[in-house]
């Protein structure tokens, strides 16, 4: 068990996903985290660990609710950005294919991304468009014979600066409803420029993408794709996919202000000692509990197939909020050490930041919940 798990929530894992669990961990373990600070430092994607994820025979993989949220959690809790970098191409863009694509579409791609040989990437986010995206997208699609043809912008996209396809959200201008494209990285007119000088998630490689006029095939159309009703429901499962990655930072920042309280003395015995930092390490375990507490029965819910859009909204505004908290309390405990990259804690206060906004920031979240509680929408 995790230091941090007190009420031993990895217990409610089979013999099965708990040796699952193990495994990933020592592979994090071993490959993540002993790169993970030089590679932030640099901004730099360790393209080497690539088919070591395609190893562990993660992705494309039919699992537990619970089990796929564990998994996250500790990817976040070796390093959020390969959290992130995982989250995109196995959650994000495989997610889409199997949800809105065909049979045909389903079996033409995804083998392949299970096996990590075509990387995956998701191209919702704009330049001028994030939480209005749903009425806001400018991004078009226009029909040409059996061809689409592609025009516009996207802004903090994961993987595509390296990615082999690449699912592009449009709005097809004659119905103006949105609609899914599988663009491969190569394609005529479609560009991706690394976004740089990052303070967070700085091993991700985001990118801005240009289309004009990237012909993409109607086969390439995800089929099932035909509103952005659609869209949402890819986000519905990552966004819960979020709030377990928050669970994993904390958890890792917990971790580390507890080893350096029982290492680190001052007045001539470990700071541990210290009614002060016993208060700051049992508020960093009541948020790491209560926020576990919560993804595990989200979980629960999704496997019972009772999961509805505000339940994994809470989640990642709540998961997300405590994780800021827990960071920044690390980060206190360790004092100076704690802004350097020697400690590991600086790379997570700044990585929580992104986790903090993206897949829907804390207000719109807190809107979406407020929605379903009250039956009144106080959306602009």
């Amino acid at each position: 068990m995790l230091a941090g798990d007190l009420y031993a929530f990895q217990g409610l894992l089979s013999d099965d996903e708990a040796a699952t669990v193990q495994r990933v961990r020592d592979f994090l373990e071993a490959e993540v985290v002993p790169i993970a600070n030089d590679y932030w430092a640099r901004a730099e994607f360790p393209s080497q660990l690539v088919k070591r994820f395609a190893g562990l025979e993660l992705a494309g993989r039919e699992r537990s609710s619970l089990l796929n949220g564990w998994l996250a959690l500790e990817m976040a809790r070796a390093d959020a950005s390969m959290a992130t970098f995982y989250g995109v191409h196995a959650g994000l863009a495989m997610g889409s294919i199997q949800t809105c694509g065909s049979p045909e579409q389903r079996e033409r791609w995804l083998p392949e991304m299970a096996a990590f040989d075509r990387i995956g990437a998701f191209a919702l986010t704009e330049p001028t468009g994030g939480s209005d995206v749903a009425a806001g997208l400018r991004t078009t699609a226009r029909r040409d014979g059996d061809t689409w043809i592609l025009d516009g912008q996207k802004r903090w996209i994961g993987n595509a600066t390296f990615a082999d396809l690449i699912v592009v959200w449009a709005r097809d201008v004659e119905d103006n409803q949105v609609k899914g494209f599988v663009v491969p990285g190569d394609a005529p007119g479609f560009t991706a420029t690394k976004i740089e000088n990052k303070i967070a998630l700085r091993i991700v490689q985001n990118a801005d993408l240009t289309l004009t006029g990237v012909r993409v095939p109607e086969a390439d159309r995800l089929q099932n794709a035909n509103s952005f009703k659609d869209t949402a429901k890819i986000l519905r499962q990552t966004r819960s996919g979020v709030a377990w990655e928050a669970v994993g930072v904390m958890l890792a920042a917990y971790e580390i202000a507890l080893k350096y309280a029982g290492e680190r003395e001052q007045f001539g015995r470990p700071i541990a000692k210290f009614q002060l930092v016993q208060d700051l390490l049992v508020r960093m375990l009541g948020n790491v509990t209560g926020a576990l507490g919560m993804c595990v029965r989200l979980a629960q819910l999704q496997d019972a197939g009772q999961y509805r859009d505000e339940h994994s909204a809470l989640a990642k505004a709540y998961c997300t909020t405590r994780m800021r908290e827990v960071v920044g309390w690390a980060r206190e405990l360790l004092a100076g050490n704690g802004i350097v990259l020697d400690y590991d804690i600086g790379r997570f206060v700044a990585d929580a930041e992104a986790l903090y906004s993206y897949e829907g920031t804390r207000e719109i979240n807190t809107l979406i919940v407020g929605r379903a509680v009250t039956g009144h929408s106080a959306f602009v």
